[in-house]
């Protein structure tokens, strides 16, 4: 269970994330709509789990590598935007792909 301060810190960084994917769709995102689902930062306020919805693009996994490539530069972006922080978490990127669960558990139950 996070504290409130863990839970006020990961709805800014998702706020800042989703601008700065917003922003740099093309060169990061690689064309594709990125958009920032879940962040789960750790007690210590060390480690920040973002969780990515990839869309429209080509194929996720080849997103998510050019995004954990550039894992520097936006931790650089969200640290000049969060100056409020004495130290701006490390950025771990997963995709989400509850999504994709859940149509398929919806397509089952159609079947």
């Amino acid at each position: 269970m996070s504290s409130i301060r863990q839970q006020k810190i990961e709805a800014v960084i998702q706020a800042e994330l989703a601008a700065f994917f917003r922003k740099q769709a093309a060169e990061i995102c690689l064309g594709a709509m990125v958009s920032v689902t879940v962040v789960r930062i750790t007690s210590d306020l060390s480690l920040a789990r973002i969780y990515l919805s990839i869309f429209a693009g080509p194929e996720k996994e080849v997103v998510l590598e050019n995004i954990q490539a550039n894992r520097g530069k936006i931790r650089l972006e969200v640290g000049k935007r969060l100056k409020n922080l004495r130290k701006i978490p490390d950025l771990v990127f997963h995709i989400d792909d509850s999504l994709d669960y859940a149509l398929k558990i919806d397509a089952l139950l159609k079947n």
